[in-house]
């Protein structure tokens, strides 16, 4: 009867949803706010995203572009994207820990668009 208990909690939820609506905006702003960076090639090649998955930047060594390999660099950025990436779902999930928590949700509730 799991389904009784998310019916429950989200009939709770809908009598929350003004602060709800302010608690998400919150969790955006702090998401704009999070930036992490991926790194491969030992620094050569660095991606930087924010915790809403947008990509910042990316800078590429002198040392790098010296080696003039296209194929290479193009699998050192994809590598630190990837990197960037797996840190900015990690800070995402953090982030919907501590949202689910303040609302008096469990994390484990699968809402659309929640992690």
């Amino acid at each position: 009867m799991s389904w009784l208990n998310n019916l429950g909690q989200l009939a709770k939820m809908m009598g929350q949803l003004p602060r709800l609506k302010e608690e998400m905006e919150r969790m955006q702003q702090r998401l704009d706010q999070v930036v992490v960076e991926g790194d491969a090639g030992a620094g050569m090649v660095k991606v930087r995203l924010n915790g809403r998955m947008v990509v910042l930047g990316c800078t590429i060594s002198p040392e790098a572009l010296a080696l003039n390999d296209r194929e290479m660099l193009e699998d050192l950025i994809v590598a630190a994207t990837n990197q960037a990436l797996e840190k900015a779902r990690q800070a995402l999930g953090e982030e919907t820990t501590k949202f689910m928590g303040g609302m008096g949700l469990p994390a484990g509730l699968n809402l659309p668009g929640m992690g």
